[in-house]
């Protein structure tokens, strides 16, 4: 089954008013739409394209004996709106290919760029942490902006003041407009929504509301990026059966650690569910070993390798409807669950 938003089809032409253009005449023209994807999120893009209802665009990466890229359009976009998909996640190779992609787009006179990065890479340096360190997710907007993106489109950033770095339009999807279908489906009695970690108590505050669920909050200690020292339980979860949620998952240290910690704690249950699966290092192990009932995750990301307990909802529905309002200039805000 697939869960999210689905709309009619729809063709778009071309629509002028007024039979001689001119200063004084306005005319208003319906750009054709074209969709592309990276080569990382080549398979999304195809069920993207599949739910918009047109052919994935045909574009060619070449590579030099270095290892120096090259994208090449094989169809005219002259005039076009470009939809560009590519989520930014490692290595480095992807946001380098996405940047000539929009580059090559710019040079062949496509009449706007709409760049779409379902997973925002580097969104976790959002501010300065400690003394002398960058702040990623600050550059990249600025290189994506340089590069001549006219739009951005994106979906549950780690940090929601990430779209302040654009002086340029974002839309911020949220992928409740999947996973809340699917919890609502399990039918799940005594729920509870748990957040991992403080930073993410708002996200779960919402779920828990819409699903009128109890609230319980882990508060985590870390002595360094990827550890996790120790944990507590903020609210009751005896008997409960816990959702944890949270906007992305690594190496699923964290999550794994805090099945263990609400199951002593009381818990019926616990399963998790995370928009993108970066899953890196010893995550699908841990994941596998875990305490957890299942983690569902988005196709932001595709999957290294497959794992009995990991469930993928796709958000190609989702990003369709969106690509079709942004086309028509209609407020995306029905795309949003409240």
């Amino acid at each position: 089954m697939t869960y999210g938003v689905i709309g009619n089809t729809a063709d778009f032409g071309s629509v002028v008013l007024g039979s001689s253009p001119s200063r004084s005449t306005k005319t208003v023209m319906s750009s054709r739409i074209k969709i592309f994807a990276g080569s990382a999120s080549k398979q999304l893009g195809e069920k993207i394209a599949d739910f918009f209802g047109s052919a994935l665009g045909e574009i060619e990466l070449q590579r030099f004996s270095d290892g120096e890229m090259q994208v090449f359009y094989e169809e005219s976009i002259r005039g076009s709106n470009l939809f560009l998909i590519q989520s930014s996640f490692s290595p480095a190779d992807n946001l380098m290919e996405l940047m000539l992609m929009i580059d090559a787009a710019k040079r062949a006179s496509a009449a706007q760029v709409i760049v779409v990065l379902p997973y925002y890479g580097y969104a976790r340096q959002d501010r300065k942490s400690k003394s002398r360190v960058s702040i990623g997710a600050k550059l990249i907007a600025n290189v994506l902006t340089a590069a001549g993106a006219d739009r951005i489109m994106t979906m549950d950033l780690h940090a929601g003041q990430i779209q302040g770095f654009f002086d340029i339009p974002l839309d911020h999807l949220d992928a409740s407009a999947i996973f809340l279908p699917y919890l609502e489906e399990l039918q799940l009695e005594n729920l509870c929504i748990a957040s991992p970690d403080m930073g993410g108590s708002g996200r779960a505050k919402k779920y828990a509301k819409r699903l009128g669920a109890s609230l319980a909050v882990i508060n985590k200690h870390r002595e360094r990026a990827n550890e996790v020292e120790s944990m507590q339980v903020i609210g009751s979860v005896e008997g409960m059966n816990v959702v944890l949620v949270d906007d992305m998952v690594d190496t699923a240290g964290t999550l794994c650690k805090a099945a263990e910690v609400l199951l002593e704690k009381g818990a019926v249950s616990v399963r998790a569910i995370a928009t993108h699966p970066v899953l890196s290092g010893p995550a699908y192990g841990r994941i596998e070993g875990s305490k957890l009932e299942e983690l569902v995750v988005t196709d932001t990301i595709p999957l290294k390798q497959q794992a009995s307990n990991i469930k993928v909802l796709t958000i190609a529905p989702l990003f369709a409807k969106a690509f079709r309002k942004i086309h028509n200039y209609e407020s995306i805000s029905s795309l949003f669950i409240d």
